[in-house]
């Protein structure tokens, strides 16, 4: 029996253990988890045997990506996830014969050849493995953010960024989970240590993202569709896109974006390709309705891919890096990390061009130093009364009807309030008509998830220019939507930086235990989600510097 509690949607609250309310099979769930207790494997060889992390480079990213595979609506192939296993038992060796412990763990040591075997296998890993429910919550809730820091040192990785430091916190913390000594405490410790390095982590990406194509400026993205066949690229990764887009030159074929991948929008260096038109469709989760309609190839180069309801789009999704799905052409980097998206282009020309599913445009790119640029207009603002209270809005969107909330939420916020926001939990407002403030929209867009960053960046110099000893005094509430993995790690991210009082949507993790859900609201007032009224009457009375 599989069981999952990872993502937002899980069946029940409480764990798939049938099928992944996402899709996946029992066979992948088990495949995943025997994924990560390999994984764990090797960082035991890597601390036991105090291997330099710096040495270890081929293994560190091979590593990375593994975690990434792992992280909701990311792989569904359980042909992909078998090799990577073999793949990484291999290396476990490999490091484990140049090693002189003698007391390895059995992550380190097992041998699991066929299908059969490895499932067989996965069965006594998985999460339920570790029997304390405190100290079950505690580890999970470290591994999902290991997972959300694996996913954004992956796409700086790719940008030629990276960070033994954080690497080897990743072996330091996945080592852990397998020292039955450690505590409660000792792991509530650890939980905030990784909030640490999720912020150093998206640091890191944002240094990556803004040193290759530029720091985001304010932008006017087109929702509509022109009349060329078209390519309509998804997920988070900017060099995929940089790449698709050069390849693409000259070839009569438009490029569009699709959920997380709009931000890319808002960077100057994407400005100069005139094939390069705007943004498709909506969140993740509406692709099943909206893929249909855009005709042309699909291009995952990470998650939220859904699997697809006909043969007919399923033809046409094409994956890379970590993502995959069975049925769908993989396309793979070279050694020096180029891909070649001619198979791509060459469908694309035989497509029909995409029907217009909305029109208009939707404005963002009000990341850090946008806001900073704005930063004189915003102070007097909130000194003059005339905005009352920010309001963080990140996260992540998804299928169930209780995220209407959200949307109900901002249509209904005071006139004197702004939304900041990153992330696919902006398609639940971006485009409202909700109007701006002195010339201040009153939703600010940074980015994808991992912009979340720039909020934090935004609240601490916020913080310095009214001069507050405490990022809680600010005129600031978070409201915040999560699904997956990645949400979990800017959530601990904003723990560690001292936010309190967020508010967390539309249910609480279905992998807290009741103590360790009682310590988030005693320590750092977590709570759920009530009704919009009564939210946004809590919300507003204390609207302005305390």
């Amino acid at each position: 029996m599989m069981f999952c509690y990872q993502c937002q949607e899980t069946a029940k609250g409480t764990g798939c253990n049938v099928r992944g309310v996402c899709g996946k099979t029992e066979d992948v769930a088990k495949l995943q988890d025997l994924l990560i207790y390999t994984l764990k494997g090797i960082a035991d060889i890597i601390k036991k045997d105090k291997l330099d992390v710096k040495e270890l480079s081929e293994v560190n990213h091979k590593v990375i990506e593994s975690l990434f595979m792992t992280i909701t609506n990311v792989n569904f192939d359980s042909a992909a996830l078998e090799k990577k296993i073999d793949e990484m038992i291999s290396l476990r060796d490999s490091l484990k014969s140049k090693g002189t412990s003698e007391n390895y763990h059995d992550a380190a040591t097992f041998q699991a050849g066929s299908l059969e075997e490895k499932l067989k296998k996965a069965e006594g890993v998985g999460v339920l493995s570790t029997q304390d429910e405190d100290i079950r919550s505690l580890k999970e809730m470290n591994i999902y953010g290991l997972k959300g820091i694996a996913a954004y040192l992956h796409h700086a990785i790719n940008l030629n960024k990276d960070s033994d430091e954080i690497t080897d916190y990743i072996y330091d913390t996945l080592a852990a989970t397998l020292d039955d000594s450690l505590t409660v405490d000792d792991w509530v410790a650890r939980t905030l240590k990784t909030g640490q390095y999720g912020v150093s982590v998206m640091a890191l990406l944002d240094q990556a993202n803004t040193e290759r194509y530029g720091n985001p400026q304010i932008s006017e993205v087109n929702i509509g569709v022109r009349k060329n066949p078209a390519i309509l690229i998804s997920g988070h990764d900017l060099n995929d896109l940089e790449q698709l887009l050069e390849q693409t030159k000259d070839s009569g074929v438009d490029v569009y974006t699709h959920s997380e991948m709009l931000p890319a929008h808002y960077y100057p260096f994407f400005k100069k390709y005139p094939h390069f038109v705007g943004n498709y469709g909506n969140a993740w989760w509406k692709q099943l309705d909206e893929f249909p309609s855009f005709h042309g190839p699909i291009l995952f180069t990470t998650n939220c891919i859904v699997p697809p309801r006909s043969e007919e789009v399923k033809s046409r999704i094409f994956t890379t890096g970590a993502v995959g799905y069975p049925g769908c052409t993989h396309i793979t980097a070279d050694e020096n990390g180029k891909k070649d998206f001619s198979q791509v282009i060459e469908l694309a020309k035989t497509l029909d061009p995409p029907d217009e599913i909305e029109s208009g445009t939707i404005v963002g790119g009000f990341a850090h130093e946008q806001i900073f640029a704005l930063a004189d207009k915003i102070v007097n603002a909130v000194k003059s009364g005339a905005i009352k209270k920010f309001f963080v809005m990140a996260g992540c969107d998804g299928r169930m009807k209780s995220r209407e909330y959200y949307t109900e939420f901002a249509s209904n916020l005071p006139d004197d309030t702004v939304i900041l926001t990153a992330g696919c939990a902006k398609y639940r407002y971006n485009k409202l008509d909700l109007g701006d403030i002195g010339g201040i929209p009153r939703v600010l867009d940074a980015g994808q998830c991992n912009d979340s960053y720039s909020l934090a960046v935004t609240a601490l110099k916020l913080k310095e220019i009214f001069e507050l000893d405490d990022l809680n005094k600010l005129p600031i509430a978070f409201n915040i939507a999560w699904y997956e993995q990645k949400a979990v790690i800017v959530l601990l991210a904003l723990l560690y930086l001292g936010v309190k009082n967020i508010h967390l949507g539309p249910t609480l993790p279905g992998f807290l235990s009741p103590n360790v859900a009682k310590v988030l609201v005693e320590n750092f007032g977590i709570s759920g989600i009530g009704t919009v009224e009564d939210d946004i009457k809590l919300f507003m009375e204390n609207y302005f510097l305390k």
